[in-house]
């Protein structure tokens, strides 16, 4: 099995006024991992795991706009395709497919307009809690407070110590 060491794809979102977004970009891995359906799965796992994003889970993504106040993000695709909508209704439409991962930083939206087949294993740095926010009034200021309290993971969960987002997110 390997994996490809490409630069990720970076897609930047501002805030808003519903969806926070990240002054952090999201950055998309193509075709970065060989395996499929269940092998696929297993080896995102392990991969993720040895780079310390734990907490681990096998599904899809929301058919709604929402984010993450309280940790990092990694979505590891290893079947299917999905239209994805990134950074809330202002952002951005990415098709993704197996074999790509996205690191989403606290804050920034995502929903899933159509997929097929779509299995994604997600993670969180440090096995991290995850809360999930809509965009609701009420909402703020509490998730801005909870994002900016969120510390820079210390691995890419593809690359570990080199490069990825140790790279993209140090502004």
């Amino acid at each position: 099995m390997s994996y490809s060491l490409k630069v990720p794809e970076t897609l930047f979102f501002k805030d808003d006024g519903t969806i926070p977004n990240s002054k952090y970009p999201l950055l998309v891995y193509r075709n970065a991992f060989s395996e499929r359906n269940g092998p696929g799965a297993e080896w995102l796992e392990r991969r993720f795991a040895a780079n310390n994003w734990t907490n681990s889970w096998r599904n899809g993504v929301y058919s709604f706009h929402h984010y993450h106040s309280t940790s990092h993000e990694v979505l590891g695709i290893y079947s299917g395709k999905a239209l994805l909508h990134l950074g809330g209704e202002n952002g951005r439409k990415v098709n993704v497919q197996a074999g790509d991962i996205l690191v989403i930083p606290a804050g920034v939206g995502h929903k899933n307009l159509g997929s097929d087949q779509l299995g994604i294993v997600g993670a969180y740095p440090d096995g991290r809690s995850w809360d999930v926010n809509k965009g609701l009034p009420g909402e703020r200021p509490q998730a801005d407070k909870n994002i900016a309290a969120v510390p820079l993971p210390s691995t890419d969960p593809l690359l570990g110590k080199e490069g990825g987002l140790l790279t993209h997110w140090l502004l």
